[in-house]
């Protein structure tokens, strides 16, 4: 099982209007100008995280040219493709052969950012362009792009390789200790003591690479990692620059809100509307860092099961003749994504080869049986084994009564998927698109857990999103007879 956690959450908070108008106060909402023990207000306290790392030199955007160019150990030929990141997500910008273990963009066009180099959707890695640097040459060390690389002519890239190490290792220990602390009784205490030392290890190492690489994207996103004043809602974003359209190409802004969140919605539905509130207001003046903010939040809501809270963000902000009268068309198409997973709605065909051969056509499907149940799995998932138990006699139970199942595995391994289908004896409509993760489906589709139930009609609209598959039963169950 795979699940992307977005926002778990602390403190309530003010319900705004759309136009800021009236608002409502839970007991437990922060209030400017609360002062702590030493008589000194909360919101104005800095937080010692927080490193100013902006300066004339990469305060806003900037577009220009940059040559990319490089060499790969092990990779002969083939292509590698430039992905502009966006947040999570990324969008194609340009693709290059691989001769002879080189290659060569050539002068591309870009904007501040992080940016992704792929040789297929599993190999990649995050470089970051910049204008300033009119050449970059990243020297890969073997065909496994995370593995060991170098970028003499790029501090950009130089520091931020260091950095990904650093980081990387940190995630992994204080994941280390997080699962002792589950495992070790009474030491619980301890053991945050020593996440809490590897977390200032990992502070340190940003503000030393802030000083180390003055001017630079880099040190213009390790300095917005940490908010300068974390104890204040109605400050949590001020560092950030919403003109700042570089912000976008990071992971700043997500991340910035999803703190958000943690620190002040309470986990309450006043809580969680305050702060989108507050976000909304923050980024209005650019519609671009805007959109970003915005489709952050419904995707981190969608994905967290919250979908009236995405629709609030739909209502207000997105469809609002007022409130959404300067966002573009993309937003709005991206938002429509979501909303057609929801129940009611018709979820994107798709059109997947089948294990045994032949293809499944979802709509197709759909129109030939009562009920079609699509089912998000993958052999290597604890979860889904629990539930195949219940799948088999469920589809046995109904599919002469016009009940279909499709299996869509997130497996990468035919090998495996087929043993798993056998094990399980799935005899029902098995697919994949043998990509795990990077599945185009899985985008589609918004997956970020397995198993994930839709269950749709016979015209192809969704009628429940079950949990379990236990559910789906009892839904039948008054249904085919």
């Amino acid at each position: 099982m795979k699940m992307m956690m977005f926002w778990t959450l602390s403190l309530s908070a003010v319900l705004l209007a759309c136009g800021g108008g009236n608002t409502e106060k839970t007991a437990d909402a922060q209030k400017p100008g609360t002062e702590n023990a030493d008589g000194a207000a909360a919101n104005d306290v800095i937080s010692p995280k927080y490193k100013n790392g902006i300066n004339e030199q990469n305060a806003g955007d900037k577009k220009g040219k940059v040559r990319l160019r490089g060499t790969i150990a092990g990779a002969n030929a083939g292509t590698i493709t430039l992905y502009e990141t966006e947040g999570r997500n990324k969008s194609e910008v340009n693709k290059t052969a691989v001769r002879n273990g080189a290659f060569d963009f050539g002068s591309i066009e870009v904007s501040r950012g992080i940016y992704v180099l792929g040789l297929d959707e599993q190999n990649t890695v995050e470089i970051i362009l910049n204008p300033d640097e009119a050449e970059v040459a990243i020297d890969f060390k073997s065909n496994r792009l995370s593995g060991q690389k170098l970028a003499p002519n790029s501090k950009e890239n130089t520091g931020w390789f260091a950095y990904q190490v650093q980081d990387a290792r940190h995630k992994n220990e204080t994941r280390a200790l997080r699962q002792n602390a589950q495992d070790a009784a009474g030491m619980k205490a301890q053991i945050e003591q020593q996440i809490a030392a590897k977390d200032q290890e990992l502070i340190t190492f940003q503000h030393s690479t802030i000083d180390q690489y003055p001017g630079t994207y880099l040190a213009k996103i390790l300095s917005l990692k940490n908010p300068k004043y974390p104890q204040s809602q109605g400050r949590f974003f001020e560092e950030m620059d919403p003109m700042d359209g570089s912000l976008v190409r990071s992971m700043v802004i997500s991340d910035r809100i999803q703190g958000m969140m943690i620190s002040f919605s309470g986990g309450k539905d006043p809580g969680f509307l305050a702060c989108i509130d507050q976000v909304k207001a923050h980024f209005e003046p650019n519609p671009v860092t805007l959109e970003s903010a915005l489709y952050s939040m419904l995707d981190g809501f969608y994905n967290t099961g919250k979908e009236h809270i995405c629709q609030y963000i739909l209502d207000n902000y997105i469809f609002d003749d007022d409130c959404g009268a300067d966002l573009s068309d993309a937003i709005r198409i991206r938002a429509q994504g979501i909303i057609n997973l929801q129940v009611g709605k018709t979820p994107p065909n798709f059109r997947i080869a089948k294990w045994n051969g032949g293809e499944v056509d979802l709509r197709e499907t759909c129109a030939k049986n009562q009920y079609t149940l699509v089912m998000f799995w993958a052999s290597w998932c604890h979860k889904c084994e629990q539930e195949m138990p219940y799948v088999g006699p469920l589809y046995q139970k109904y599919k002469a009564k016009g009940f279909e199942v499709i299996g869509v595995s997130l497996d990468n391994n035919r090998q495996t998927w087929e043993k798993a289908i056998a094990d399980n004896g799935a005899t029902w409509l098995n697919v994949s698109q043998l990509a795990a993760w990077s599945s185009p489906v899985v985008a589609d589709y918004k997956i970020t857990a397995t198993p994930t139930y839709f269950l749709l009609d016979k015209q192809g609209n969704i009628v429940l999103k079950p949990q379990r598959a236990f559910e789906v039963d009892n839904f039948l169950a008054g249904k085919l007879k």
